[in-house]
């Protein structure tokens, strides 16, 4: 990686590491927030949201209500790949 600017690195690396830190905290709320709609629809349809997703994308679930579950589901997964991301980052 390469910082074009006129901070130290030592200032440069205490700024990217905080951004790194809120970017976890996020990622963390948004597994949460989407965790617990994903929750709230495995109850109510007794259905595990990975087989929503397949069953989704296979076009045998179409109603809009299940627009909204498969939104969440992909973005848990969506968040969930980003923290592990962020978590494999050393510096």
């Amino acid at each position: 990686m390469q910082i074009d600017t006129d901070y130290s690195l030592q200032e440069a690396s205490e700024i990217i590491r905080s951004a790194l830190e809120h970017e976890k905290h996020l990622a963390k709320y948004k597994i949460d927030r989407y965790a617990m709609i994903c929750d709230e629809f495995e109850d109510r349809y007794d259905l595990i949201s990975t087989e929503l997703i397949k069953k989704f994308e296979a076009g045998e679930l179409l109603a809009e209500e299940y627009l909204e579950w498969y939104a969440a589901k992909r973005g848990l997964d969506h968040w969930k790949k980003k923290l592990a991301l962020l978590r494999s980052i050393r510096m």
